[in-house]
């Protein structure tokens, strides 16, 4: 029979909560995880769904299809000229969502944190992600929150999942374009990815790009209110433009032949890219559109986006064509057409 151990002299203290950093304990359930919840988190996502604080929301949404997407962010560096990390999870999937036509209406949001981030860079991303969900119009109405060990992620994973609705008698999709439509664009090409370039490598330009990411549901709808038959919508973000395009021949089984002078990009976009040997319509956008619209609304949709804020740089680039089926095409200013394939591989890993 062996010794019993000794714990006379053993206490066991109270649980200290006044932290700089993440802990472990952050993501065990305890009192460490409530107190983030209770001081961080929620004051940033007040709504009546999140009140009863239960595992799930009860949703009532509004009669029509309902459009659903999901991303994850792991993007680096977390907080980037335009933007940070926070403001990305929220954009990005409000995007995804109001390319189907939908009106965006509830997220979710999911934490990986990771041992040791600074809970001030925490609480700097939650009030860019409150910031960009009120501008997106948008509810935070359930999340979660996980804390792994240090070395195991880079500060902070996000994963955002949306939803939202599709109005009775809209239809968006790449099987509705035809040869004859036109191709726009709602803004200057390549700016997020370049941004993120720029400031990964520290490359020291003195006036760095700016990301420019922003929630399109409030565009999308001023553009589908304009009347113009909008037949599909996309945001160019990884792979850019050029991804983009691709995937409306493909699924339209139609060629598109676009005008490479009529791209807008801003020129210190375009003279990083040509420094580096990049295409600017490779590179990603996390606030613009392409929008497919029928030849006679054209002009009609050009002016409805050009009248919005996110849309002032907007411009008809191109259009769909009968011919190559499935190939995209550009036409340079020597008259030079050449094909405008998909990007072989990342130009630049990790930048959503």
């Amino acid at each position: 029979m062996t010794d019993r151990p000794d714990f006379n002299g053993f206490h066991c203290p109270l649980p200290h909560l006044d932290h700089d950093t993440i802990q472990m304990a952050h993501g065990a359930g305890g009192r460490l995880s409530a107190d983030l919840f209770e001081r961080l988190i929620l004051p940033r996502f007040t709504s009546a769904e999140l009140a009863p604080r239960a595992d799930g929301a009860l949703l009532d949404l509004p009669p029509g299809r309902v459009a659903f997407s999901t991303d994850t962010f792991v993007v680096t560096p977390l907080f980037f000229p335009g933007g940070d990390i926070g403001e990305l999870a929220v954009c990005g999937t409000v995007n995804d969502v109001a390319m189907t036509g939908a009106v965006p209406l509830v997220l979710s949001v999911a934490f990986v944190l990771e041992e040791g981030l600074p809970l001030a860079d925490f609480h700097r991303i939650l009030c860019s992600m409150e910031r960009a969900a009120a501008r997106a119009g948008v509810r935070v109405v359930t999340g979660d929150t996980k804390v792994v060990g240090r070395g195991q992620c880079d500060g902070i994973y996000i994963n955002t999942s949306g939803l939202g609705v599709v109005p009775a008698g809209r239809h968006l999709g790449a099987e509705r374009i035809a040869p004859g439509d036109a191709v726009l664009v709602s803004g200057t090409m390549g700016d997020h990815g370049v941004a993120i370039l720029t400031a990964r490598a520290g490359l020291g330009v003195q006036s760095a790009p700016a990301s420019d990411c922003a929630p399109l549901g409030g565009l999308v709808e001023a553009l589908l209110a304009s009347g113009a038959d909008v037949k599909a919508l996309r945001d160019p973000t990884r792979g850019g433009l050029a991804a983009v395009l691709n995937e409306f021949a493909a699924s339209a089984r139609a060629g598109f032949v676009i005008d490479d002078g009529a791209v807008p990009v801003r020129p210190d976009v375009a003279g990083i890219c040509e420094m580096l040997g990049l295409d600017p319509l490779h590179a990603a956008c996390e606030g613009k559109l392409v929008a497919v619209v029928a030849a006679g609304d054209a002009d009609r949709a050009l002016a409805a986006l050009r009248a919005h804020e996110l849309g002032r740089d907007a411009a008809r680039i191109g259009a769909v064509t009968g011919l190559h089926p499935g190939v995209v095409t550009m036409t340079t200013a020597l008259g030079v057409e050449r094909v405008l394939d998909m990007p072989v591989g990342e130009q630049l890993p990790r930048i959503c």
